[in-house]
């Protein structure tokens, strides 16, 4: 738990915190007394639960106390309160070459520069019977000047205490551990040197030595595997240098460097023209490539000398004629349609008897047209008449349509199908009232006689369709059933890795516990999904699982 700032601790006043980590906060401090700027680092938060591991902490602080360098952060003082072990260091400003190497890889001659400063102070600590036990580039820090501060001494030991060892806790950084550290085996100043070559490594290359993506794996590759050199990651980099690295990482201490001094005369062997050279890489002039046009399978036409003649634009008509065309030959249409539906119901009540009031003449002149008389011939003796009647007897406009009459062709069959008396003498007449209401049908015989609107039809699922569906819900089901196996397992697995870990002193990285928080999540979503044959949610879900699943078994080398 952080402490807020301006609390006062002893004679120090809470500025700011600085970093926190497993072992505790550190916080920017003023001491109240002379005014002075440090660092408070507060290690254990429980003294009173911790009683043997403070008692080891204080013992170190001792020896600490005595180490004065220009490239280790001192230690200023250290003091118990509140029930806490609190350690005052040497405030150093700047930032630690792990910040740095959030912008790409150092250069040669600033990796071996910067280096080769923690070797030094390597070499002061190791001749004090000091072994630090957690080198890496975030406890070296780069002041604005360009020194190089070594910190973070707080695991440290004396070679005296070879036989203590801390039950839990975590000595060290597992992506820069030794072997020996992760074995748990009893470690020398050569095990710092290991740390120090795989920081090296980074620097260089900007990349970790073992990309694992589990502390156990780490942990296994720091013994069992064989890293590959870092001329073959940077290729820009010396072959001397890179040789170095690989014998400052070697498994065996024996075949490493035995002290800080060697390591760092063989650096500074690297000599300043391979580094210039390696660092100075010159540029090399651009090269214009070609475009690459596509191949097209049409051989493309050789232009001749002729120039091809432009196209000649066709005029176009006057403003506003082809309007004036276009309603003089509807008007004509609509003209032609209403003489024929006027000449039908002409003939119709002709050949009907004559009511009181009627017209004779006009029922003589229409029983003697014949039946097969030219229709162009009864359009011209057929006095004016309202289209009207004509949509009624023809309320199908394509019929009418087709049906126009032509002065040198034949009445149509639909013409001679509506004049059945004409051809039919012995037939009854229809009734009186028929005429009229042929003449001038009622409201609601119009309504009849109007098509029905259709109101649009919902589609309805096939027998297929559903079937299909069925099949989909199925092949679901069995791929929910495979995922469930596979996290079953996955699960089974990690409560057994997770078990190993808490023995040494580890958990799960967060990434992980999340990871399959959400594949159950997800699993649980997928499985409700299909209950409600929600295909398409449940195929999200399914989906979302299995990349967890995935995720969890490449964590645990299963892929």
């Amino acid at each position: 738990m952080a402490v807020p700032e301006h609390t006062q601790i002893g004679d120090y006043e809470i500025v700011r915190e600085l970093g926190h980590g497993g072992m505790g906060q550190v916080y920017l401090v003023r001491n109240m007394i002379s005014d002075r700027v440090e660092a408070m680092k507060v290690l254990l938060p429980d003294l009173a639960q911790q009683g043997e591991l403070a008692n080891r902490f204080m013992r170190e602080i001792k020896v600490l106390a005595s180490l004065e360098h220009p490239n280790i952060a001192q230690l200023r003082t250290a003091f118990t309160a509140n029930n806490q072990l609190v350690m005052i260091m040497e405030y150093v400003e700047g930032e630690t070459l792990d910040q740095r190497l959030h912008a790409g890889a150092f250069s040669v001659g600033d990796a071996i520069n910067y280096i080769s400063q923690v070797l030094t102070a390597l070499s002061y600590a190791h001749t004090k019977g000091i072994i630090h036990r957690d080198i890496k580039p975030g406890n070296m820090m780069l002041t604005p000047q360009g020194v190089v501060k070594l910190m973070d001494f707080g695991i440290a030991r004396s070679t005296q205490d070879l036989g203590m060892t801390a039950t839990g806790t975590t000595l060290g950084s597992l992506d820069y551990m030794s072997p020996e550290q992760v074995k748990s085996e009893p470690t020398d100043a050569r095990s710092d040197i290991y740390s120090v070559g795989v920081s090296l490594y980074e620097m260089i290359t900007g990349h970790r030595m073992f990309s694992a993506t589990s502390s156990y794996s780490v942990m296994e590759a720091h013994v069992k595997e064989i890293p590959k050199p870092p001329i073959e990651v940077n290729p820009a980099i010396p072959k001397v240098l890179s040789d170095i690295i690989m014998m400052a990482v070697a498994k065996d201490p024996a075949q490493r460097f035995q002290t800080a001094d060697a390591f760092r005369n063989a650096l500074s062997q690297v000599g300043v023209t391979t580094t210039a050279a390696a660092t100075s890489q010159p540029q090399a002039p651009p090269v214009v490539a070609p475009t690459p046009q596509p191949v097209s399978a049409t051989p493309t036409p050789v232009p001749s000398a002729t120039p091809t003649p432009m196209p000649v634009p066709t005029p176009m008509p006057p403003r506003g004629g082809g309007r004036h065309i276009g309603w003089i030959v509807v008007a004509a249409i609509v003209i032609l349609v209403a003489l024929f539906g006027g000449t039908q119901v002409y003939r119709r009540s002709k050949s009907a008897p004559a009511t009181p009031g009627g017209d004779s003449g006009t029922t003589t002149t229409a029983s003697t047209t014949p039946a097969t008389q030219p229709s162009g011939a009864n359009t011209s003796a057929t006095a004016p008449s309202s289209a009207a009647p004509a949509n009624t007897e023809q309320p199908n406009s394509t019929t009418a349509n087709s049906s126009v009459p032509n002065s040198s062709a034949p009445s149509s069959p639909v013409a001679n199908s509506s004049t059945p008396n004409a051809t039919t003498p012995n037939s009854s007449p229809p009734p009186a009232n028929s005429q009229a209401r042929a003449k001038h049908p009622s409201a609601g015989e119009q309504a009849n006689l109007m098509p029905p609107p259709s109101a649009p039809a919902e589609p309805q699922p096939s027998a297929a369709d559903i079937a299909a569906q069925r099949k989909l819900v199925d092949d679901m089901e069995n791929e929910m059933d495979h995922l469930d196996s596979r996290a079953s397992a996955v699960e089974s697995s990690l409560d057994a890795l997770e078990q190993q870990m808490h023995q040494s002193g580890f958990g799960l990285r967060g990434d992980i516990v999340s990871s399959r928080a959400s594949m159950r999540t997800d699993l649980g979503k997928a499985k409700d999904a299909l209950q409600a044959m929600d295909t398409d949610r449940a195929r999200r879900y399914l989906d979302q699982a299995n990349h967890e699943i995935q995720k969890l078994e490449a964590f645990l080398g299963r892929r």
